[in-house]
């Protein structure tokens, strides 16, 4: 499966951003998709993940409450809302996905990776 995300941007504190990532492949609805980031000069960490059946759903402590993500497989196409953005928000995000039904928040889990998209949340 290859993976584009894209929809990010400079937001100001306090904004909200919507990204999206766009799978090729008839089998999308079968992966668990995620987001992750990396912020300048920092290791990339799980945000979130979302299995197929879309009853598995997982967030980073530092995102909760703040993000959802949602899927919709008939557009092959994962979502991360991100609502009330701080400054630390900033950095690339990248979706990726995974056959796997463990592990789900550990990067190396997952299979496919998309290029990534920048946030900037800008105080």
């Amino acid at each position: 499966v290859q993976l584009q995300a894209f929809g990010g941007g400079l937001v100001e504190v306090g904004g909200s951003l919507r990204l999206s990532c766009a799978a090729s492949g008839r089998t999308f609805s079968s992966y668990t998709m995620s987001w992750s980031r990396q912020a300048p000069g920092k290791e990339r960490e799980f945000v979130t993940a979302l299995t197929w059946s879309g009853r598995g759903i997982y967030y980073a402590d530092s995102v909760k409450g703040r993000f959802t993500i949602s899927r919709d497989n008939a557009k092959n196409t994962v979502y991360l809302q991100m609502n009330s953005l701080k400054p630390e928000d900033t950095a690339i995000y990248y979706c990726a996905a995974t056959l796997s039904s463990r592990g789900l928040t550990t990067l190396s889990t997952y299979d496919y990776w998309g290029q990534g998209t920048l946030v900037t949340v800008s105080s």
